[in-house]
Parts: C-alpha cells; structure tokens; sequence
C-alpha cells in the first residue's frame, strides 16, 4: 500500500498536470470506487468544476475543486492514478475529461481504491494526527507524545491518529535508523531518543520523496510511469536473512501487532519485556 512519500510523489507529479484544468467530462466503471456520494451524484458533482489544488494528507490524494469541495482518493493496494491521452490499462475504474484534451484516470487492479467527493475532509476521513513532515511534529511534540500514551512503539507509530502518513516499509526503516525496538513501550522512550526518532523519520521520509517513493512490488508506480528507488536503500524493510547495513548482524523479521516487522536485534536491542515476546 502506497506510504506517505509515495503519495506525496504523485501529488507533486499531478500538480502541473492538474491544476487550473477544468473537469469537462467523468465516467465511473466500477461503482464501489465511489464511496461517496453515490456513482451519478459524484459525475454530476465533478464536471464542470476546475481543479484549484493538489495535495496531500497522510495517504491521501486530496484535489480541491472551484466550489469549495474535494475530490479524496486513496490507492490502497494496487491503485494507480495517471493523466494521459489514452487509458493506460484495462483496470481504469474512473476516468475524468480534462479541457486540455487529456484524460485524469484512476486504475485499480485489486478495485479496493476509492474516491470520494466532499466539502469537508471529515466526512472522508478519520481522525489523523499531525502530518510528519510539519514544524508540528517536532521533538518536543514527539517527547510528549510517547510519555502519553503506553503502547508499543511499532503500533502506535502505525495509527493514523498519532501520526499521519506513516506505514510497514518507513515505521520500520525510522526505528532501526533511531535505534529503537519496535517492541518498546512508548512511555519509557528516554527524551534524548524520542527527538531522534522525530528527527529520523522525517530524515527517512525526505529521502524516500526525493527518491520518488518504493517500489517494492509491480504495483506502485509514479503518474509518470516510473517505479520508486527508495526500495534500494531499505536497511531492514524485506531484507530478513540479510546482513545488517550497520552492523553486519542478520536482520530478523517478526510479527507485531499482526504485522511483519524488520529489525536488527545488535541495532536494536530489545528492552527487557519483550525479550520472549519478539526475540
């Protein structure tokens, strides 16, 4: 599923692409890729209307329209999003008329992505926490954050309500750059390192945008058609069984909260409650 930096690679990608064209034209083909209004409603809502904006919030794609709603999409798993002359696949499930003559289309192999038009994004969306890459979310935001909460170190990074935008591939790569274990408790994360990790995964993320996201399986690629690179620098992500990049010790995958988890244990030692949990 596509993360915050690949995300935010399409919408800087789409920007010069979509904004100021007007929507002249839409289809839905696939009717549960609307989650709302419903499929005739939402060709109404958008034709005719100009896109003023493109932007993201967490893993979201958010186009803002000229009558003060929203377009608000996510990829989920196989999601893809293009603007084109012509259909890119067999998978377009919406595809919309742009007055420049090309077409905005939305592709989706598994059909588990959704678009939805709204006027205020809590119609759409949960409840989500600061975005990673804000002045908000900064050490000391970070520090009070852990101390508040006594969760997991690896779940509670993974709640959209914490923090907005974070998925498997970045939580991972963030704590082993932080020297973290996953299975720590947040509340007894020192102050020194909870500003680490802060500043590690906007370090993480930065560097995953420049490099246009990961590409880890065929399906994520950028509306240009181009994979991401990140992928090549994992230093724990997908790498179990392979030695460490730090450290040279073998990098161990377990589950955390019914996710796969990479870690190196030399990297990051495991506080002592999780010692017959994770090891």
């Amino acid at each position: 599923m596509p993360e915050l930096p690949e995300v935010e690679t399409i919408v800087r990608q789409l920007r010069p692409r979509l904004e100021g064209r007007t929507i002249t034209g839409a289809r839905v083909h696939w009717a549960r890729t609307i989650a709302r209004p419903a499929k005739a409603a939402f060709v109404r809502g958008v034709t005719g209307r100009r896109i003023e904006r493109c932007w993201r919030r967490g893993k979201y794609f958010v186009f803002d329209l000229d009558d003060g709603r929203r377009i608000v999409g996510h990829l989920r798993m196989t999601g893809r999003i293009y603007v084109e002359q012509q259909p890119p696949d067999d998978y377009v499930r919406a595809d919309f008329d742009l007055d420049d003559g090309r077409g905005l289309f939305f592709s989706d192999v598994r059909k588990f992505g959704r678009l939805a038009l709204v006027r205020e994004m809590h119609e759409i969306l949960p409840p989500m926490g600061p975005e990673p890459l804000s002045d908000e979310m900064d050490g000391d935001w970070m520090v009070a954050g852990l101390r508040s909460r006594r969760r997991l170190l690896k779940p509670l990074l993974l709640d959209q309500s914490f923090i907005a935008g974070l998925g498997n591939i970045y939580v991972d790569e963030s704590l082993h750059r932080a020297g973290l274990h996953p299975l720590r408790s947040s509340h007894r994360v020192p102050a020194d390192r909870a500003r680490r990790l802060a500043a590690t995964i906007r370090d993480v993320l930065s560097e995953a945008i420049e490099a246009e996201g990961s590409s880890f399986d065929v399906f994520y690629r950028t509306p240009e058609g181009q994979p991401g690179a990140y992928q090549d620098d994992f230093h724990v992500y997908g790498r179990d069984g392979l030695p460490c990049r730090t450290c040279g010790r073998t990098i161990a995958r377990i589950v955390v909260g019914q996710r796969g988890t990479h870690l190196c244990r030399r990297c990051q030692p495991a506080p002592r409650a999780a010692l017959g949990a994770g090891r």
